[in-house]
């Protein structure tokens, strides 16, 4: 029977350094929900009225209906952003609901306390994207400083704070489409005249413009990566700074271009959408996708000094570099397994990634993970291998030591080969203590 790495085993993951010993402190993970959980019930209420008293039953229906239409394609869009290393769902539903509810109230009560001092022109331009801005970046930012763990670079960062912006969009439209577009024009001119002006609305924030929102806080989100991967407090005190601003430069710069459209004719607006906005969203969206890929490539980098250390065998860690490398291992571990097998691997691939994480933090000096968060990912590992390493009827009995494949041949010989240059992927077969390095 193979010895399988363990705790039990008195194996060893490669040493971690001296200095990543402590964690910070941090709040309490009830603290943080509970705070936020009472400001997002707050939110709702405050909105329930608003919405009511502006729009009225037969408004926010059909606002509602409309605004409601893009978020799926927006959700799934950052959903797929996080699929190397899926977030905690329950931060990502928060996050959607304090835009939607947290930032959106606040923004509505400042933005209208500002148009009572200010002409609407400049609280479009400067007082707007700066409250929203910030109020769609807060709850990112608080998982930042104080559940630091949950936001492991870039990729995690920007989809925090691009749901956040996705919930804002969302409200905010219900508010355009269904009282400036459906509510006054019923009033004045009858039911076709409020549908037309919705369905003129729906082109212009929705269709258009629906990724606008997303785009400016997903500029904070950069930010929030880089503070997330620093060493210095310093800078992961600052580093968002410069993404936010960024956030409300092109904030004020959308609402600019719309009010000189509405003043000066449509093709200001065209102008920049098409020459300024249309190449910056193509860049993000490069930019993103370069960064999701990163996390794979992460884990091949880091990953392969538990390969010598005997923790897991060189095609393991190849299949994580993409995700058609990981789906082929969990159809693999479907057909040895079953659906157990199945759910193994993926529980894995996902403390695997998370493993990588973990270990790229200690190399670099963070507090964000200890040794014992190592040993932690390390025991899931060992516990999801042993659903389904060695079922495969297919291949014949093999270890990997650390070094080499010990292969049982046919002849009832055992012999010792060489890992190739290039792994074979997937091939999980049983570990073996003997020779591991630590």
């Amino acid at each position: 029977m193979a010895i399988v790495p363990g705790p039990e085993t008195g194996i060893s993951p490669p040493p971690a350094p001296a200095f990543a010993a402590k964690r910070r402190g941090r709040m309490p993970r009830w603290a943080l929900l509970t705070i936020v959980i009472v400001l997002i019930v707050a939110g709702m209420a405050n909105m329930g009225v608003v919405l009511s008293f502006g729009l009225g039953p037969l408004g926010i229906a059909i606002g509602l209906a409309a605004a409601v239409l893009p978020v799926p394609v927006l959700v799934a869009c950052f959903m797929w952003l996080d699929r190397f290393e899926p977030e905690p769902k329950h931060y990502l539903v928060l996050t959607f609901l304090w835009g939607a509810f947290v930032a959106t109230s606040v923004a509505y009560w400042t933005n209208t306390g500002a148009s009572n001092l200010l002409p609407d022109a400049l609280v479009g331009v400067l007082v707007a994207p700066f409250i929203e801005e910030i109020m769609k970046a807060a709850f990112p930012l608080a998982v930042l400083w104080f559940r630091r763990e949950k936001i492991s670079g870039f990729t995690d960062a920007i989809v925090y704070c691009g749901l956040s912006a996705v919930g804002f969009a969302m409200v905010e439209n219900i508010l355009y489409l269904g009282g400036h577009g459906f509510a006054s024009s019923y009033e004045q001119y009858g039911p076709a005249s409020g549908v037309a002006s919705v369905f003129a609305l729906f082109l212009a924030r929705i269709f258009m413009s629906g990724f606008a929102h997303p785009l400016f806080t997903a500029m904070t989100g950069i930010g929030i990566g880089f503070a997330a991967r620093a060493s210095q407090t310093w800078v992961r005190v600052l580093a968002p700074l410069p993404g936010l601003i960024l956030a409300m430069m092109l904030h004020g710069a959308w609402n600019l271009m719309a009010l000189l459209s509405a003043d000066r004719g449509p093709y200001v607006f065209l102008y920049g959408y098409v020459a300024v906005m249309v190449p910056i969203f193509l860049g993000m969206a490069g930019l993103a996708l370069w960064l999701r890929a990163h996390e794979g490539r992460l884990a091949v980098r880091m990953l392969p000094v538990y390969a010598a250390a005997g923790w897991m065998s060189p095609p393991e860690v190849a299949a994580m570099a993409t995700l058609s490398g990981r789906h082929a291992a969990r159809t693999w571990a479907r057909r040895v397994a079953g659906e157990p097998g199945r759910r193994a691997m993926k529980e894995f691939q996902a403390a695997a990634t998370r493993l990588a994480i973990v270990r790229d933090n200690l190399d670099r000096g963070l507090d964000t993970y200890t040794a014992a968060d190592e040993h932690q990912m390390l025991q899931r590992i060992v516990n999801a291998r042993n659903v389904y390493a060695a079922r495969d009827p297919q291949m014949p009995q093999a270890f990997w030591d650390g070094n080499a494949y010990h292969i049982t041949f046919p002849d009832g010989q055992t012999r010792v080969v060489g890992p190739p240059a290039e792994p074979v992927v997937p091939l999980p077969i049983q570990l073996s203590p003997v020779g591991v390095h630590y």
